[in-house]
């Protein structure tokens, strides 16, 4: 009577889903340290990739698996799926980022007066995050094809008024001022400084918003820098927009006029 060999017990399947476990439990714990400041940016960004090197070893992992299982009838075919699974779970996002990396253009300072951009606070930057400086000519012109709904606004309105609409808005954001908001009393132009966060990951962004009485119109300027990362997949302008188009309806629901253009 002829033997038939014992099924074996993969243990490449075994650790593909235990890899990829890790790899997810890790994932959400620092996602959710640097949302609540537990964990600092520069520590984030390096947890992140060690967390893609573990998805895409437990996917590894269980390709082995399967192999063995396919040639071999080794058991295992639970584990290899759980694992595989879950590292196509984690790896989902960073391959999401890797296609906005495709089309979003490679910009992380967006502004929309390019030539004569709002100066940003840059008091607490260290020299781990990326250094400011000025657009290329190229940038400019990225930045423009790119992005045309970044433009400022001009508002046929009291300086006051215009100040006390930007100031309305950004107490709806959760962003952290780095001065308290300025004196409108006497001025023709005001700077307001704040630290911005990513919707996704919660990336910091350093903003400036700049409001100018040019003698015809107050002008409403606007620039958002990312502090890692070398682009910034969009973030920056969306920003941007986004303040933009709620300060025009915050203009004209307090004092029922539209934007001058």
């Amino acid at each position: 009577m002829a033997n038939i060999p014992e099924r074996q017990t993969s243990k490449a399947a075994g650790w593909s889903r235990r890899t990829a476990a890790f790899s997810a439990v890790l994932l959400l714990t620092v996602f959710v340290g640097h949302r609540y400041g537990l964990v600092e940016t520069p520590t984030f960004l390096w947890v992140l990739g060690i967390v893609a090197l573990l998805a895409a070893l437990a996917l590894l992992l269980a390709g082995l698996a399967f192999s063995r299982l396919w040639n071999f009838g080794d058991r295992g075919g639970r584990d290899l799926t759980v694992g595989a699974l879950l590292a196509l779970l984690v790896l989902t996002p960073f391959g999401v980022a890797v296609y906005w990396a495709t089309i979003y253009p490679p910009l992380r300072d967006i502004s929309t007066d390019l030539d004569n951009p709002p100066v940003l606070d840059v008091g607490d930057r260290t020299k781990d995050m990326n250094v400011l400086s000025a657009a290329t000519p190229g940038e400019q012109q990225l930045q423009t094809d790119s992005y045309p709904l970044v433009t400022g606004r001009s508002y046929n309105l009291p300086f006051e008024s215009v100040l006390q609409a930007v100031e309305t808005v950004l107490d709806r954001r959760d962003w952290e001022l780095t001065d308290p908001y300025p004196d409108a009393s006497a001025q023709s132009t005001a700077t307001i400084n704040a630290l911005a966060k990513g919707f996704v990951l919660g990336l910091p962004a350093d903003v400036s918003i700049r409001i100018t009485d040019d003698g015809d119109a107050i002008v409403v300027d606007m620039r958002s820098a990312s502090r890692y990362g070398r682009y910034d997949l969009g973030d920056n302008a969306a920003r941007i927009t986004g303040f933009l188009a709620e300060l025009d309806q915050e203009v004209a629901g307090q004092v029922g006029a539209a934007p001058a253009d």
